[in-house]
């Protein structure tokens, strides 16, 4: 079947979906769960963000955020065949998921829908039996996370509901036997980049669930009443009575939150803050059902659905977060999210889209954007000046029509302040607070990498503006174990409209990890702007990780442990401990193509110890071990490739001595399609892989069953051009 050509709105629409799906989730979450009558009583009707008045961050991890961005992964790890299959999504689960810890509520076996599911994969059975009631029950087989993880898949299917009911319905199953909801809503928000009354795509819907289930039952109600009662509250009333939690079983019922979804939508009337509020202050499961709202309108409205009186973009400012196994990709933004849609989808249509502005990481090009940056002013000495502000803002760049940046506006009337135009690059200290929905992030920026960028400046500038890039990194502090560490490169004076392209190379890594970056603007007093049109960093790694760097908070946490725990001691620089299998201690990027790690472990009691190299996750990476078994060993594990657990079958092998508590240096190299590896200097062994199946990725800590000590580890490139 031929794919239908996307509309010419598509990538804004996309975009404005994927806020949507952010917003939603970000205003419901802090009361997820509240009946209707304890949000009436304690909050009110919900208008906006209310996570201020419960003390709760507003930007955090959250299973409906994470699932949906990451799943939809499965196209690009299977190159985008059309005949992806639910096991092959449930193996794109067992990659990217950390049990326990990242993307899903860990509920545990027959109380939480999906984490059931996961131990049904995990144990060898592929979806959809992974999910289906014969194996789960009706119960746990009919909960809500069939809808919730969806709207992704059909982004990539704009006008084309067929292909996204039937995406979403392979996607549903991996978890879940109750998928008409899914369904529903993915075909909803496909026609949406199409269609614009909301009945003909509701109708369009219907056609791919059966006439007689009760979520079509549900949908035919709820509009039916929106005609006759004309008041959401009497409807709540009407769907509590029929469709309420007393009426089904288990934590979350997709039926009743359903229902809530098409009353927000129903007597929203297409006004993304009414709709948002009904939804919201209608109860249960207030994240979920907020953020499928959110997603449809964004889709169906684009970005004039946040132009109302409620300033819903700039607290989100982009911002989200994927925690996952590829902890690389943890700190993500809307833009860059949709963007990556939009590219999947091309290539579902046999097409190759440009990336905007030579795939920039930040880039601004799509109007509101501004992927996480935030101004302030900085004063070194004296008083603050109250006349003083910074901000940023998306606006065309000077001397142009169309092409967009981020536009650092500022007004200084001192020459000892300064303005500071910023972004992480990793996790605030309280981004690790406790939750269910664990923080699990690498750093993005590393150590011996360059950064570049273009700037322009404004029009109106009186006079030049000086301009450094700064790079900020955690450090070790007396007194709260955490200080930042302020790094500049050289001067660039920009005068009013000039363009500047800027280049920096950072001073290699010690392990301390990069936190924020961006630039420092200095100026004469006056009032004016300065454009970023593209803001990136690119090339090889070189960080060394030496005690004690280890003993500090912030350097253990930019290390992700999946199926191990990690922690610093004073005998070692680490202690890695996998208590079943073979675990990984992952940092790094995806993007890190050739490169030499070299590490100093020492084998406890284990079983495995060693590196791994070309890190996507769980399921995929090379890895160079030493075996209890008296061997060197290069494991490829690949979906199809190699068995689970410590002594699976290796490409390539050779005779060691194993001796605990001994201190071997291990050196691996990757470089093209050839890994090699060598032992205290002596090379031992070397591997070819012509399947350019693992062609890029992070690094990883490895041991198997026991414990590894890591005296000392370091990344850098394979040929040294410094």
């Amino acid at each position: 079947m031929k794919i239908p050509q996307p509309p010419q709105d598509y990538a804004e629409r996309v975009y404005a979906g994927v806020l949507g799906k952010i917003i939603g989730v970000y205003l419901g979450r802090p009361f997820e769960g509240w009946t209707y009558e304890r949000i009436a009583h304690e909050l009110g009707e919900i208008r906006g963000y209310v996570h201020h008045r419960l003390d709760k961050p507003l930007v955090v991890t959250d299973d409906d955020i994470s699932g949906t961005f990451t799943f939809v992964r499965a196209l690009e790890d299977y190159d985008y065949s059309p005949d992806l299959s639910p096991a092959h999504i449930g193996e794109t689960w067992l990659n990217y998921l950390i049990e326990g810890e990242s993307v899903l509520w860990w509920g545990g076996l027959g109380n939480s829908t999906e984490h059931t599911a996961y131990l049904r994969l995990k144990r060898g059975l592929p979806a959809p039996l992974s999910g289906a009631a014969s194996t789960n029950g009706k119960v746990v087989a009919e909960q809500i996370g069939a809808q919730i993880f969806i709207d992704a898949w059909a982004m990539l299917c704009p006008g084309d509901p067929d292909r996204a009911a039937d995406l979403a319905r392979r996607a549903a199953s991996v978890s879940h036997e109750a998928i008409y909801g899914a369904q529903i809503i993915a075909a909803m928000e496909a026609s949406a980049f199409v269609m614009s009354d909301l009945q003909q795509i509701t109708d369009e819907a219907l056609r791919f669930i059966p006439a007689e289930s009760v979520i079509a039952r549900l949908i035919h109600d709820v509009r039916e009443w929106r005609v006759r009662d004309g008041d959401w509250h009497r409807t709540r009333e009407r769907i509590s009575e029929r469709y309420g939690y007393q009426q089904y079983g288990g934590n979350c019922h997709i039926v009743p939150n359903h229902a809530l979804i098409h009353l927000g939508l129903q007597y929203g009337d297409d006004d993304f803050s009414t709709a948002l509020s009904i939804t919201n202050t209608s109860g249960w499961d207030t994240d979920c059902n907020s953020g499928n709202v959110g997603a449809f309108l964004g889709i169906k409205l684009g970005l004039a659905a946040f132009s109302g009186e409620t300033d819903w973009r700039s607290p989100v400012a982009d911002r989200m977060y994927l925690s996952t196994a590829d902890g690389g990709r943890t700190l993500t933004d809307a833009l860059t999210e949709s963007v990556n849609l939009t590219r999947v989808a091309a290539r579902l249509r046999g097409e190759n889209v440009a990336a905007p502005k030579a795939d920039a990481r930040f880039h601004f090009s799509l109007p509101g954007s501004v992927q996480g940056w935030a101004a302030t002013v900085v004063h070194d000495q004296g008083e603050i000046d109250p006349r003083a502000w910074a901000r940023v803002a998306n606006g065309v760049l000077p001397e142009s029509t169309a092409r967009r940046g981020l536009a650092v506006e500022f007004a200084v009337h001192s020459a000892e302040s300064c303005v500071r135009a910023m972004t992480s690059v990793f996790v605030t200290p309280d981004g690790f607070s406790p939750s269910h929905y664990h923080m699990r992030a690498c750093p993005t920026l590393y150590g011996g990498q360059t950064i570049s960028a273009r700037l322009v400046g404004g029009v109106a500038l009186a006079s030049p503006v000086c301009v450094r890039i700064v790079a900020h990194r955690y450090r070790s502090g007396p007194v709260t174990g955490l200080t930042i560490e302020a790094l500049f490169s050289s001067d660039y004076a920009i005068g009013p409209g000039e363009v500047a392209d800027l280049r920096w190379t950072l001073p290699d890594g010690d392990g301390s990890p990069f936190c924020a970056v961006g630039l420092v603007l200095a100026s004469q007093p006056q009032e004016g702007s300065l454009f970023i049109d593209w803001f990136t960093w690119s090339g090889p790694a070189r960080v060394s990780w030496q005690p004690p760097i280890a003993q500090w908070p912030a350097s253990i946490r930019s290390w992700v442990p999946a199926r191990v725990s990690i922690t610093p001691r004073d005998d070692a620089l680490f202690h890695v401990v996998a208590n079943e299998g073979r675990g990984l201690a992952i940092t790094g990027q995806r993007e890190w193509t050739d490169y030499t790690v070299v590490c100093a472990l020492r084998p406890h009691m284990a079983e495995e110890a060693g590196l791994a190299v070309r890190v996507q996750g769980l399921e995929r990476y090379y890895a160079v071990v030493l075996t209890a078994a008296g061997r060197v060993c290069v494991i490829k594990r690949f979906p199809g490739v190699s068995g689970p657990g410590c002594g699976e079958n290796a490409v390539a092998a050779a005779p060691v001595e194993w001796i605990l508590d001994r201190t071997y240096e291990l050196t691996v190299t990757v470089m093209g399609n050839t890994l090699s590896a060598s032992l205290d200097g002596r090379p031992v062994l070397s591997y070819s892989d012509g399947t350019e199946q693992l062609p890029r990725g992070a690094i990883a800590l490895v041991a198997c069953e026991g414990r590894v000590d890591i005296d000392a580890i370091s990344v850098r490139p394979v040929v040294d051009d410094r």
